[in-house]
């Protein structure tokens, strides 16, 4: 089947870097331009042409949504139109109501398996049937004493990592001293914590978790596709060599040496499969050193933040979609295995801030052309667009500077 111009209408909640990434991917692709919908313009894609952004400060109010895609699919009709959360929020929220949205395309598991999955605690529970290592947890319902969070108590020693359940219904409740993710030296600091995420508001569960040594370096980012029949169709491994480290972006990637799936790569294909999932996978996992396991952390029901390592690689996660949606091909399971450099900051912050021993790699990807800048976008250039990506990249080299460690070795 051939796909023209006229064919398909990407439309995304959400106006962050996985918003542009994946217009990015629908404009290689297809010369398409794309719609997003969100409750403010953010950097990323501001002064777009690719993009057409439209302000809704409600946007994350369910009703609402249907309001909007209705009315934009009534304007558009006779067209493919694809639709995508960039955020778990407006993920979950279109799991939710995918009923009441016949007329886009919108891969993803069913609201029932959803729910079984995206929150932290439930998927370590998945994790124990199919035989996926996670790191040793304590999940908590309630604020309890510090005298209930000794290392005794827990099973594993301090410090530890504490983190909602949730992601969706924790930014949901937010307070000054918010953070991704928190690291507790003692019992008491833990117990700390623990209450006051809770006093915030926050309904679910919390995950007191055994830390896996290492540096960011010891990341890793799984992405996964399954067509509308649930089988993997792609699996993308990237390894991460830099993470963000402020408060509210801790453990955003920032760059990524893509590199071969490893053995576990079976086994989530086998987990994906059996429990029929469709749609984008994405996966944080990290390498334990000590047992020379990887570690799953958690998986995100949509294409991650940072999805363009993937369509860098020379798979072009859009033509996926479109592959199986539109032109229904049994496709081959692709495993990628290219070497390429995906990032979203200055050159400068991605070899200071990664540990050198990967240099050489990183210098031989960038003279061979097998690296990309999410944001870098010849056919999108236009000069406020540069002048803001100019921006970034300053407000980048000062927020590294400010948040990250140099890397030893």
């Amino acid at each position: 089947m051939h796909i023209t111009m006229s064919d398909i209408i990407p439309v995304f909640l959400g106006a962050d870097l996985n918003c542009y990434n994946f217009a990015r991917a629908f404009h290689e692709a297809y010369g398409v331009e794309s719609y997003a919908y969100g409750r403010y313009p953010m950097a990323p894609t501001k002064y777009s042409k690719i993009i057409h952004f439209t302000t809704v400060p409600d946007m994350d109010n369910e009703d609402t949504m249907l309001r909007i895609l209705h009315e934009f699919a009534a304007q558009h009709k006779g067209k493919r139109l694809y639709l995508f959360g960039c955020t778990d929020d407006y993920a979950a929220m279109i799991i939710r109501r995918k009923a009441e949205l016949t007329e886009y395309i919108a891969p993803g598991p069913a609201a029932d398996l959803y729910g079984s999955i995206q929150k932290k605690a439930e998927f370590y529970e998945v994790c124990e049937k199919f035989g996926i290592p996670y790191p040793d947890s304590k999940i908590l319902t309630a604020p309890v004493d510090a005298a209930e969070l000794t290392e005794d108590k827990l099973g594993f020693a301090y410090p530890i990592i504490v983190k909602p359940s949730s992601s969706v219904d924790y930014w949901k409740h937010p307070f000054d001293t918010m953070k991704k993710v928190y690291t507790a030296a003692t019992p008491a600091e833990a117990a700390e914590i623990v209450k006051t995420i809770y006093a915030s508001g926050y309904p679910d569960r919390m995950v007191l978790q055994k830390m896996v040594p290492g540096g960011d370096d010891h990341m890793r980012v799984l992405t996964a596709f399954s067509d509308e029949n649930g089988k993997v169709r792609a699996m993308c491994l990237g390894h991460t060599m830099v993470e963000e480290h402020t408060p509210h972006g801790s453990g955003n990637h920032a760059v990524i040496l893509n590199e071969p799936c490893g053995p576990f790569a079976e086994k989530i294909r086998a987990f994906l499969e059996d429990i029929g999932y469709v749609g984008f996978s994405n996966f944080d996992i990290k390498y334990d050193q000590r047992d020379g396991k990887y570690k799953f952390f958690e998986i995100n029901c949509r294409q991650g933040r940072s999805n363009y390592y993937v369509t860098g690689a020379g798979h072009n996660i859009a033509r996926l979609v479109v592959e199986d949606r539109i032109e229904h091909r049994e496709l081959p399971l692709l495993i990628t295995s290219n070497r390429s450099l995906w990032r979203m900051v200055p050159k400068k912050v991605a070899f200071d801030f990664t540990p050198k021993r990967y240099h050489q790699e990183m210098k031989a990807l960038i003279q061979a052309g097998a690296d990309s800048h999410s944001l870098v976008y010849g056919q999108d250039a236009a000069l406020k667009r540069r002048l803001r990506i100019w921006k970034n990249h300053l407000g980048n080299l000062k927020r590294f500077q400010q948040y990250n460690q140099k890397p030893e070795g």
